[in-house]
């Protein structure tokens, strides 16, 4: 995971809701709540590196990852919780 983590192409998202995000959010994270991730496809399948999708738990991304996979998107990972990838970045 560290590896996909330090590729700039990378998109790191956060799918928690815009309240969450706002209180703490990984360094250049864009975040689309889980409620919006099946109506912005199109803007996913725009993306030109990997996808690392988290949340609180790892849950809702899980959920995230699932909708983005029925949708034909490859290259897109569960990152689990943001404490989790905090751990990584910053270590």
């Amino acid at each position: 995971m560290r590896k996909i983590l330090e590729d700039p192409k990378t998109l790191l998202v956060d799918v928690r809701s815009s309240w969450e995000f706002e209180e703490d959010h990984l360094p250049n994270a864009k975040n689309v709540p889980l409620e919006e991730v099946a109506f912005r496809i199109a803007e996913f399948k725009n993306i030109n590196g990997a996808i690392v999708l988290y949340c609180r738990s790892g849950n809702r991304s899980g959920m995230a990852v699932r909708l983005l996979a029925q949708a034909g998107l490859k290259n897109i990972y569960n990152g689990g919780a943001i404490h989790d990838l905090k751990n990584i970045i910053l270590n």
